[in-house]
């Protein structure tokens, strides 16, 4: 799946910037996830990453209670079919939308940012060409956020600049030749959606056999 991408090159590609990155987090009691890339405060366990060893794709890292949380959550469980939906509506990994909801918003439908960024992607109307209220509709903001994104990924070269203008803006990416703006806070962004991407993935059960093919006996076809 994925606009255009070669996830295992892409991956590779990335292994630089996964290499640095850092997700810490913690569920409170009201069942809210809560992701940043640095240890806030004590509440927060390191989920991903370790700056002392250096790591590619082909890791095994896991993020361990938040992937539970993502598995059981209510709110994350009742949002499958719209995920799926819209994964398969924009050609975009269910998996990048998982991670982005959850570094966006921690999959709090409500939620509408002192900047008036709304729901579960945290969209600003004018971007997303609707209202607040039909935002605030979760099948409304999925769909938006995938379609958002699949053009993100389509007009940029990697999927980590699909995500930085996605955080800083189509603008600030331009203004820096197309690559990833130096902007702490974008670049964070970038790392803590990427490394629960990836986390995601390397959960995602084997693709179930759609056929059975059987190889001949070489010895009897010999004969």
């Amino acid at each position: 799946m994925g606009v255009a991408l070669n996830l295992a090159a892409t991956l590779l590609a990335l292994a630089p910037l996964l290499a640095r990155a850092e997700l810490w987090g913690y569920v409170d009691g009201a069942g809210v996830a809560h992701v940043a890339s640095t240890q806030v405060d004590a509440r927060y366990r390191r989920l991903l990453g370790d700056p002392a060893t250096q790591r590619v794709p082909g890791k095994s890292d896991s993020a361990g209670g938040l992937l539970t949380w993502l598995e059981i959550a209510p709110e994350v469980r009742s949002l499958q079919p719209v995920l799926r939906e819209a994964a398969a509506t924009h050609g975009i990994d269910i998996e990048l939308l998982k991670a982005l909801i959850t570094v966006e918003s921690g999959f709090n439908a409500r939620a509408v940012s002192p900047r008036g960024a709304v729901g579960l992607m945290q969209l600003m109307p004018a971007t997303a060409d609707a209202t607040t209220e039909q935002l605030l509709d979760p099948r409304t903001n999925v769909l938006a956020g995938a379609r958002l994104m699949a053009g993100l990924m389509r007009r940029h070269d990697g999927i980590d600049v699909a995500l930085a203008a996605w955080n800083a803006g189509e603008g600030t990416v331009r203004q820096h030749g197309g690559k990833m703006p130096p902007l702490p806070e974008t670049r964070a962004h970038v790392h803590q959606v990427l490394e629960l991407y990836w986390a995601l993935l390397q959960a995602r059960p084997p693709a179930p056999a759609s056929r059975l093919r059987i190889q001949p006996n070489l010895s009897e076809t010999a004969r």
